[in-house]
């Protein structure tokens, strides 16, 4: 079995995973979301120790998205059902990936294109490369966004938006996604994994418990009406209340002291 991705851990529980097949521009096969979905569900059940994720691509592009090779044997092209792999492959690592336990960032380091597109803008903070940039690339092979992008683009820049980066499918760069409020920042080509580690092990120092809750919070507020909303982040306040860290982080207030969150 080839290793499609790349996976390490390092001092202060920042897991880093990327996308390893250059060649394709980190396009993804079966056995490439496999590998990537089994590292979020080693996380999520503790089997993996890690306080963020930082999710990238090796070589010079992010994702170019799904490996058409995959399908380049089929003859009789009626016959092949082109949601399946998203149902048996696609989706089940999305909803681990949005029910993950730890704050999730994208580094954007070159393309990311078509599903590759779609996980790229998945982050909880989206960093994203000078030359990177962001394509919808569905309509010119007949197909509609898929692996999330048409419930998370709409949410993330209005509708308007979501349609034109669809229906046109032009190359938004990475500027330009700045400032449509895609992602978070853009760094210069050779800083940004490094940029973004920073961010990443200082996010990793912080309240564990309380970045899951909110996680769950935002993404639930995305389908939840006021009152339950409301609802819904009382009950969370009260389970972070209760934590080691929200003790710490208040003694430290009073002390005028900089909070140590063990996360827990």
């Amino acid at each position: 079995m080839n290793n499609l991705i790349k996976f390490k851990v390092n001092e202060n529980k920042v897991a880093v995973l990327s996308l390893n097949d250059p060649k394709r521009l980190n396009a993804f096969s079966l056995e490439m979301i496999s590998q990537l979905h089994q590292k979020i569900k080693d996380i999520n059940n503790g089997k993996i120790e890690a306080r963020c994720l930082v999710i990238t691509g090796e070589g010079k592009g992010f994702c170019s998205g799904a490996n058409l090779v995959d399908n380049s044997g089929i003859e009789d092209f009626s016959k092949l059902d082109m949601g399946a792999a998203l149902n048996s492959h696609y989706h089940p690592m999305l909803i681990d990936l949005k029910n993950l336990k730890i704050p999730f960032i994208t580094a954007v380091n070159g393309p990311a294109a078509g599903a590759g597109c779609s996980l790229a803008v998945f982050g909880d903070l989206i960093y994203a490369s000078q030359s990177s940039y962001f394509y919808q690339a569905f309509k010119f092979i007949g197909l509609v966004p898929d692996a999330s992008s048409t419930y998370v683009l709409p949410r993330k820049i209005g509708m308007a938006k979501a349609m034109e980066l669809s229906m046109l499918g032009d190359k938004i760069s990475s500027s330009k996604a700045l400032s449509w409020g895609l992602i978070n920042n853009v760094f210069e080509d050779d800083v940004l994994i490094s940029e973004v580690m920073k961010i990443a092990n200082e996010i990793a120092k912080g309240p564990t418990v309380a970045y899951s809750l909110m996680r769950k919070l935002y993404w639930d507020s995305l389908s939840n009406d006021f009152e339950t909303q409301l609802s819904a982040e009382s009950a969370a306040q009260s389970v972070a209340g209760k934590t080691e860290d929200c003790r710490n982080g208040i003694m430290a207030f009073l002390q005028k002291k900089k909070p140590i969150f063990e996360g827990k």
